[in-house]
């Protein structure tokens, strides 16, 4: 069965600090009518840092969306390949063993996707195939591991790369003044992860069932107004009370599995605020424990959108990994709202070969 090895993450060298955010607010909207509500959201969120691709002032400034897109290329191209490396070291793998990759990024675009590119310079055989994701935001991250172990099913001898790249900070628009939009300037942050799914051995999490669920009627609560100065954020407020309907969706997974999602070893979930781990802990009746390393990725680097699934689980890894054969669930939450989710049990490469 398909084995999701260790992600390997990298975030950028510049850093923001809350103190800094919220003193950006005050200078920046001295005259806002809701700037004391959107600074007591920013401070809730619990990010304590993010890292950004370029320095604050250059962050602030907007140059066009043609010069931002060439920003998110550039910088993509420069930060992946180093991660890649990593993931492919880390899964005792080298780029000709790989036969598909997925990659995953809702905050700027390419045509053709970087994956050709990532073909053409990294050593990865021509016969590569290549699954870019673009819209799933959030949740892509938990696309891009079920994709992964799908492909990894249907073809038992493969191996799948997958990587996410997110620069939020450069869909930052400056005229965009609503409270969801101020919340999101002091919430999102940038950072570059890949994994490999290794379609036989490995020491990771052994995918067994994933699935997807849609809230229905929610697709315009998360969402881009695409305009000529690129991508406007949209964020309703109704986003963090959708854990209520997600929760049973968990559930059902679980249990068509002969699990009980309250009652598993471990979780790696998307950590898009604090509101939604509070709620996922309450709804599905786990310790909010569960969920310490989607809130350290939270409080270290901000929500990294796709990539919080990917770092999430490296923090487990970092922490020792898991007992051989613990379950667990992992999930990416997004825009439609949508839930990308994945059950596995721990793998020890040492114990699988011993047996």
């Amino acid at each position: 069965m398909a084995t999701l090895c260790r992600p390997s993450v990298s975030v950028p060298e510049h850093v923001i600090t809350m103190e800094e955010t919220l003193e950006l607010a005050r200078t920046r909207h001295p005259d806002h009518p809701q700037l004391p509500l959107a600074l007591r959201l920013i401070e809730n969120t619990g990010v304590r840092t993010r890292h950004i691709v370029q320095p604050i002032e250059e962050t602030l400034r907007h140059p066009g969306f043609e010069q931002r897109n060439k920003v998110y290329a550039a910088e993509a191209k420069a930060r992946v390949p180093a991660v890649v490396r990593a993931a492919l070291d880390d899964a005792e793998l080298l780029a000709t063993d790989i036969d598909v990759i997925v990659y995953v990024s809702c905050t700027g675009f390419m045509m053709p996707s970087l994956t050709a590119w990532l073909i053409n310079t990294m050593g990865f055989d021509s016969t590569t195939r290549q699954i870019p994701i673009a819209q799933l935001g959030c949740a892509a991250g938990g696309a891009a591991i079920n994709r992964a172990h799908d492909f990894c099913s249907a073809y038992p001898e493969a191996n799948a790369l997958i990587v996410a790249c997110e620069f939020c900070s450069l869909c930052y628009q400056p005229t965009d003044l609503g409270v969801g939009s101020l919340l999101s300037n002091g919430l999102f942050g940038d950072g570059v992860a890949a994994a490999v799914v290794r379609g036989r051995g490995g020491t990771g999490v052994e995918l067994e069932r994933n699935g997807s669920y849609l809230i229905p009627r929610t697709e315009e609560w998360i969402a881009y107004d695409v305009r000529a100065t690129g991508f406007h954020f949209l964020l309703d407020k109704r986003v963090p009370t959708t854990m209520e309907p997600l929760a049973p969706a968990l559930r059902e997974l679980a249990r068509r599995h002969g699990w009980d999602a309250s009652d598993l070893d471990f979780y790696i979930v998307h950590a898009g605020g604090p509101r939604i781990l509070d709620d996922l802990s309450k709804f599905l009746e786990v310790d909010p424990d569960a969920f310490r390393f989607s809130r350290a990725t939270l409080t270290e680097y901000g929500n990294i959108a796709s990539a919080v699934v990917l770092d999430a689980l490296r923090r487990l890894f970092d922490a020792g990994g898991a007992a051989h054969q613990a379950r667990g669930m992992l999930a990416g939450f997004g825009p439609g709202i949508t839930a990308e989710m994945a059950l596995g049990r721990w793998q020890h490469a040492a114990v699988r070969e011993a047996v």
